[in-house]
């Protein structure tokens, strides 16, 4: 992103996420600009894989349904094992910036990959840990990106949605 303009959003459960993601696009923001991270599943769920056809993903495992139904709303569905969080779901905008980080082994200041991908949408580097700290409890990460008028409309959309603020 050449002029990133983004703000997170925190939700203990994958059920607030995907409900802040289906207010959004009820009130007609561009979920294209939306990014989700979170833990793929929990050592009980046992998740056996994915792959992709075509624009959709084909996902097994106790979270597949949750997945397959966000990676169908969102863009450019991932799954990585990041050293320090475990195995990582993501979708959106997010991802590219941190397949750069992977494939550049960009490394500032002592940032995880994640953490510079974090960084290059635009969240400042002493709020990384926070996000990351946050995707260690299990909880979900919604970014949304775009214009500030955009931003603003977002956040006034997701009051309602039991985020956590968090910039």
């Amino acid at each position: 992103m050449d002029t990133p303009n983004s703000s997170l959003f925190v939700y203990q459960t994958h059920v607030q996420a995907e409900e802040a993601i289906r207010l959004l696009s009820r009130s007609g923001f561009d979920v294209k600009k939306l990014s989700l991270v979170g833990k793929g599943y929990h050592t009980e769920e046992h998740p056996i894989g994915f792959y992709s056809t075509g624009d959709r993903i084909k996902a097994w495992g106790g979270m597949g349904a949750f997945w397959g139904g966000i990676w169908g709303l969102l863009l450019t569905p991932a799954v990585f094992f990041l050293p320090g969080l475990g195995l990582v779901a993501l979708a959106g905008p997010v991802v590219a910036a941190l397949v750069s980080a992977l494939e550049g082994a960009v490394v500032v200041g002592g940032l995880s990959a994640l953490g510079v991908a974090l960084t290059q949408i635009g969240v400042p580097k002493d709020q990384v840990l926070k996000y990351e700290t946050a995707l260690k409890a299990d909880n979900y990460v919604l970014m949304v990106h775009g214009s500030a008028e955009e931003i603003a409309k977002a956040s006034s959309v997701l009051e309602s949605a039991k985020a956590m603020r968090a910039a």
